[in-house]
């Protein structure tokens, strides 16, 4: 997908992808138990840690649009040791939906998480 859009009273409005992405990343890094993104290597098939910065923070990210047009967000993740993971997911899941909403005005058709890892956080 490169770009959702939608119809206003005053004229079209374009998001980019990469847009929705960052946003979503950034919202995703402030939940609790959250330790970075995982940029997944298909290729490779190796799972790489992103340190948190605004270059980044969208890679381990994927916005896509339904066949209803609602938005399909995918993350990888790598979550704190110690934690519960169901705890976490739920934070997400509910902060990214909320927030991405209110900052696109698009609805959130579902957001698939992987957890692709577990680290030990000094």
């Amino acid at each position: 997908m490169k770009n959702s859009a939608m119809d206003t009273h005053l004229g079209n409005i374009t998001i980019d992808s990469s847009v929705i992405a960052q946003y979503a990343g950034s919202v995703a890094v402030e939940c609790f138990g959250i330790v970075g993104m995982a940029n997944v290597n298909v290729k490779d098939g190796l799972v790489k840690l992103l340190k948190i910065n605004s270059a980044n923070i969208s890679r381990g990210i994927s916005v896509t649009l339904d066949e209803f047009n609602k938005l399909v967000l995918t993350f990888h993740i790598i979550v704190s040791y110690g934690v519960s993971i169901n705890a976490v997911i739920d934070n997400l899941i509910n902060n990214v939906k909320y927030k991405v909403e209110e900052f696109t005005g698009l609805e959130i058709g579902a957001i698939n998480v992987y957890v692709e890892d577990v680290k030990v956080i000094d």
